[in-house]
This record gives structure tokens, sequence and C-alpha cells, in this order.
């Protein structure tokens, strides 16, 4: 637990805390979250939006307004962030990073209508094949958190 508090600035989320009467699930769950959020070719800031999007569509309280102070504190409006909500991203983001963010919302959302063409789309603007990975890696983590939080009634903590 302490290198989790470290890794949040002192504060060791609900969820973790949550996890922890699982000590192998914890340390699972958590050297996941590692490697998806904390490292990779994407900026902290996609992965946080799409972290977002995704708690946001899945109707996940904890885990928005978890991902909403990570945003905010990554320099994001308020506004922007609400936006971001309704799919209109931030100039700051590229269009190839708008296009990962989409990409996993609707990986989400309508997982079973992906197909060649919104892969194509993503090639076309010189996405990595890892990039793509992280992005779904990013959505998988957010979905599985998101049904934790939701069914053990995790109180927010952001």
């Amino acid at each position: 637990m302490f290198e989790i508090g470290k890794a949040f600035g002192g504060h060791v989320p609900n969820i973790f805390k949550a996890y922890a009467a699982h000590p192998s699930l914890l340390a699972a769950n958590w050297q996941k979250f590692k490697a998806v959020m904390l490292q990779g070719k994407l900026r902290r800031k996609v992965k946080e939006a799409i972290a977002s999007v995704i708690s946001y569509d899945n109707q996940c309280n904890y885990c928005v307004a978890a991902h909403s102070a990570a945003l905010r504190s990554l320099k994001m409006s308020e506004p922007e962030i609400a936006a971001l909500f309704e799919n209109i991203l931030p100039d700051d983001f590229t269009e190839k990073e708008a296009a990962l963010i989409k990409f996993a919302r609707k990986a989400n959302q309508n997982w079973h209508r992906i197909g060649g063409a919104d892969l194509k789309v993503l090639v076309d603007l010189g996405v990595e094949e890892a990039e793509m990975l992280e992005a779904i890696g990013t959505m998988e983590l957010f979905i599985a958190f998101n049904r934790f939080a939701d069914v053990m009634g995790v109180e927010t903590d952001f």
C-alpha cells in the first residue's frame, strides 16, 4: 500500500483499499494499473481521458470522479472535461490521440461493431499497433475497475 500511496501523492485511493482484502488481487490490479497508466507510449492525459469517458459511459461515479480529478491535475478545465464526455476534445490532443480516445470509447460501447474500417482510420493516422493496444488496454482496465467499484460500493474519495 505504501507504493500506491506514494504514486498518488500520499493518498491511497479507496478502490485499492477495497482490493486490499484480497492481497493477491490487489497486487495484480496494482501491477496492471502501473503497466497501463504509468508506462507506455501514450501521454498520461490521453489515458486519463480514456479512463474518464469509459467510466462516464459505464456510469461509474467513483471512477469518473477519480479520473476527472486526474485530468484537472493535468491542467484540463471543468468545461473541457464536460465537453470530453460529449466527444468534444480539447485542441491539445493531436488528431491521432483524439482518434484513439474515440476508438476506445467505441470499443467499450459497441465492441461488436469494431471492424477493419475502424482500424484502418487509426493506421492511416500513423497509430502504431502498440498505441492501439495501449488505448484498448486502458479501456479494458477501466471496464473492470468500473464494475468492481460499483459492485463493491466503493466510496468516492476524490
